[in-house]
């Protein structure tokens, strides 16, 4: 049994935010922050309490997970070359894996939650393994403009990977305090620039803007909630796209979209959630009604297919948003990992997922 992993599962239990003050969504505000920790403007009622949510993560400690939460056969992963992405048309984008995704706008290079390593974990012999490779080893990338950090989680934050893209990558985008431990990690200091909810930064051109998401941060037994977590708006003269990190369900979407839509393209977290966890992340209906608040066009969804990080079967994922997508008239689009999609007109979903 995998018990490096199972224990993350109760920390992360542990760490998910009870609290919250209550301002208003009618105007932007900072991110709330008291006495040394961030929170959320607004979070359902925590009615589990800490002994519920231990006595949850220990039924994980107690039993096997269920072999449906991983693949059975090898997920199809399309190989890519520094040389096809340098030859790619611009406006194009590529799933890597997770909530991994690279652009290509105006010849220049920009990343999502860059997570290359084998296992999401703070060590790389214990912990969810990859179901796949990543289409390309980090060292073939094309010199990246900006890498963009929705927060520190383990899915999300890569060490190693941050540290390889130090002097490849001219910019790093991340939420307040999660730059200081880019620089902590040898990342000059230049190079780093920290956002709070609704502040914006422009990189030639490109427009960048820290929005708000339900969720928490922490990478230890006693840094919980010491870092930001946000969504990220892109806006190019060509399109927009929104990235929106991990989440719950909650109004600040809605706001989102009235400031900053609509997009053409949204990524958005469809995947790992759990009934237990439904202030930080969401279930498929929540998704789609999340892109549908931030007046998404196109919906891609994310931080899917790569780890297990629940317990539902690996595929539930696509399998429950392409249906609601389809009931709703919401164009989805599933591409194979590494395949290249058109940011302007991303082609129809591929129900790549039927490999076994």
């Amino acid at each position: 049994m995998n018990t490096t992993w199972l224990a993350g599962v109760v920390l992360l239990m542990l760490q998910t935010p009870a609290h919250a003050v209550e301002p208003t969504l009618d105007a932007p505000a900072p991110a709330p922050f008291e006495d040394g920790r961030y929170r959320n403007i607004v979070v359902r009622p925590n009615k589990d309490g800490v002994l519920k949510k231990l006595r949850i993560g220990f039924k994980y400690l107690l039993r096997r997970k269920p072999a449906y939460t991983r693949p059975q056969a090898p997920i199809p992963v399309q190989a890519l070359t520094r040389q096809a992405l340098l030859a790619a048309p611009d406006n194009s984008l590529w799933r890597l894996g997770h909530s991994t995704v690279l652009i290509k706008s105006r010849g220049a290079f920009f990343i999502t939650d860059p997570v290359f390593g084998q296992r999401a974990s703070p060590v790389q012999w214990a912990g969810p393994l990859r179901f796949h490779q990543p289409p390309l080893a980090l060292e073939d990338l094309p010199p990246i403009k900006a890498v963009i950090i929705s927060h520190n989680h383990y899915d999300h934050l890569d060490q190693d990977a941050v540290k390889r893209l130090a002097e490849r990558a001219e910019w790093f985008l991340a939420p307040l305090g999660v730059g200081d431990t880019l620089v902590q990690w040898g990342i000059p200091a230049a190079k780093v620039r920290q956002l709070d909810w609704w502040q914006e930064t422009e990189i030639d051109g490109t427009r960048f803007a820290a929005t708000p998401t339900q969720h928490f941060s922490g990478r230890g037994l006693f840094d919980s909630n010491a870092t930001l977590w946000a969504s990220w708006v892109v806006i190019e003269p060509d399109w927009k796209l929104f990235f929106s990190g991990d989440s719950g369900y909650f109004a600040g979407f809605k706001q989102i979209g009235e400031r900053y839509g609509p997009f053409d393209l949204t990524l958005m977290e469809t995947g790992a959630y759990n009934v237990a966890w439904p202030v930080v992340h969401m279930q498929p209906e929540e998704s789609l009604q999340a892109h549908l608040d931030v007046r998404g066009r196109w919906l891609l969804p994310i931080h899917n297919g790569t780890f297990d990080l629940s317990s539902h079967p690996w595929h539930e994922p696509f399998e429950r948003i392409s249906a609601l997508a389809q009931a709703a008239q919401v164009p989805v689009t599933t591409p194979v990992m590494g395949e290249r999609v058109d940011m302007l007109e991303p082609r129809g979903f591929n129900r790549w997922w039927e490999i076994e």
